[in-house]
């Protein structure tokens, strides 16, 4: 190990969608800062900040719904707008502008005129109290919470998730399209130029598992993840009480994305909230009630901010240097200079102290750069070369005893129904999506496309890979990818 001989084993839980703010800016979480060791508190809302939309004052508001009827818009343009005012543009290749993040209910509004959805738009600015999240609230409480912790660019989810394998998204700065996907793969796959965390871990001789509570999660998208890799979330506690050699750890939710997210443990907004914390309460007690407690550190982080208000404007960012403006990848022309908005994040371990509160910054390059500083590998990139690792706020001399072996329910009326089984249910594949007659190319459902074909073309013979991506082109409605995702399904089923 290069780093900190007290852990062995790093397990990284990642959801959806969610700022800081939105989670945690009312949580009122006081206790020690990580850096200088007086006391404080998160910097957090103090109830007056506000947008100002069609001269109308919007302020933020304690308490939000546990599901939203419109998703917030978090691609480039929309994260632009939001941080930027609506009549921002952003130059390619340049600087990007500056930052007042006043754009949030503009950008609410558009999404909800998309949706042809007359909602409240003053529900972007809404936030959680800590009674509607106590899962969430006890395990930040009870251990670190990082509340500078940023998305890794302004933007969409598949991008950021790319920063926490490979500290880039290799140019990538835009939700990719189908035919996107199907022109990878006939080169072979995404490519990262330095590869990814997985590959250093294989070069140095470490093994990881994959967690997924979805067939066609999204990090098997990704060229060198094979079907072996992953496993369905239901045998995760059981396979923490027997050997398990694995350093690393990545975990995804559900995400039933082709039923509109709902039913999923993602924390999508466009789902009950309250499923995603039976997601982390039995995620931290699988940890904390087996043998490998003593010798682990658990990272929960959220993709991005999903499009909801988070008060502090996001700092510059090391670019990772992999990459340059307008390359195929790189629809908007992004220099990757800038982090996206704060989102929450939290670290659990029996080494550190409780009620420990870090203000520094960090983004998803932090766990690559952990891992590198752990176990004595080489930087991927200039972003995770610069980024923070959260190997010192693992500050105790000796393993805690008090560390809770259990955390709250989720609010009523989930929290009385969760369940461990509930949480572990591997979402299927509906016959018939919701909206079906909608373009494939929306959001995040090329990803999980990509991920089937991956999984199609592993279990295929050579000889059908032209006929496999010809298919995959040939795609156009929300109908057409849960026919062929149900083809993949059934033809994983035929070979077990």
């Amino acid at each position: 190990m290069g780093g900190n001989a007290k852990v062995e084993h790093v397990f990284v839980l990642m959801l959806e969608n969610r700022s800081f703010d939105h989670l945690l800016g009312f949580s009122g979480l006081t206790g020690t800062d990580a850096s200088t060791g007086a006391a404080t508190s998160v910097v957090g809302l103090a109830g007056t900040e506000s947008n100002t939309f069609n001269g109308t004052q919007f302020p933020v508001a304690r308490g939000a719904d546990f599901a939203m009827v419109v998703d917030p818009g978090h691609e480039f343009g929309d994260v632009l707008c939001q941080l930027c005012g609506p009549t921002a543009k952003y130059p390619k290749g340049g600087a990007y502008p500056p930052i007042d993040n006043s754009g949030f209910v503009a950008s609410y509004a558009q999404a909800c005129t998309a949706a042809k959805q007359n909602r409240p738009l003053g529900e972007i600015m809404n936030c959680y109290t800590p009674g509607q999240l106590p899962v969430l609230t006890a395990l930040a409480s009870e251990f670190a919470v990082c509340d500078g912790w940023h998305a890794s660019m302004p933007g969409p989810t598949w991008p950021n998730r790319m920063f926490v394998h490979a500290g880039s998204s290799a140019g990538l700065d835009h939700s990719p399209t189908t035919l996107e996907i199907v022109t990878w793969e006939i080169a072979s796959g995404f490519k990262f130029p330095n590869g990814t965390i997985f590959d250093a871990l294989n070069a140095k001789g470490l093994k990881r598992r994959l967690y997924a509570g979805d067939k066609f999660p999204m990090v098997s998208a990704l060229k060198g993840i094979q079907l072996d890799d992953i496993r369905p979330y239901s045998n995760f506690a059981a396979d923490l009480q027997g050997d398990f050699p694995y350093s690393y750890v990545f975990i995804e939710p559900s995400y039933a994305i082709l039923n509109d997210y709902k039913g999923s443990t993602s924390e999508h907004p466009l789902d009950d909230i309250r499923l995603g914390e039976g997601l982390i309460k039995s995620t931290y007690e699988a940890i904390r009630n087996s043998p490998l407690w003593p010798s682990s550190a658990l990272i929960v982080i959220w993709d991005e901010h999903g499009g909801f208000y988070d008060h502090v404007p996001p700092p510059p960012a090391v670019a990772p240097g992999d990459s340059v403006p307008d390359t195929p990848h790189n629809a908007n022309g992004f220099t990757f200079e800038q982090y996206g908005p704060r989102v929450p994040a939290v670290v659990a371990s029996p080494w550190i102290p409780r009620g420990t509160i870090d203000h520094r910054v960090y983004d998803h390059s932090s766990v690559p750069a952990t891992l590198e500083k752990l176990f004595g590998m080489a930087s991927l990139t200039a972003r995770d070369a610069s980024a923070r690792d959260v190997l010192p706020l693992l500050s105790l001399d000796a393993v805690r005893t008090d560390a809770p072996t259990s955390l709250p329910a989720p609010a009523s009326p989930v929290g009385a129904e969760f369940s461990l089984a509930k949480a572990a249910t591997v979402t299927s594949i509906p016959a018939v999506p919701t909206r079906p007659s909608e373009t494939i190319d929306a959001g995040s459902l090329p990803v999980f496309v990509q991920a089937a074909l991956r999984q199609d073309l592993e279990l295929s013979p050579a000889s059908e890979r032209p006929q496999i991506l010809a298919r995959v082109e040939a795609l156009k409605t929300r109908a057409d990818a849960a026919a062929y995702m149900k083809e993949v399904e059934a033809k994983r089923a035929a070979m077990n």
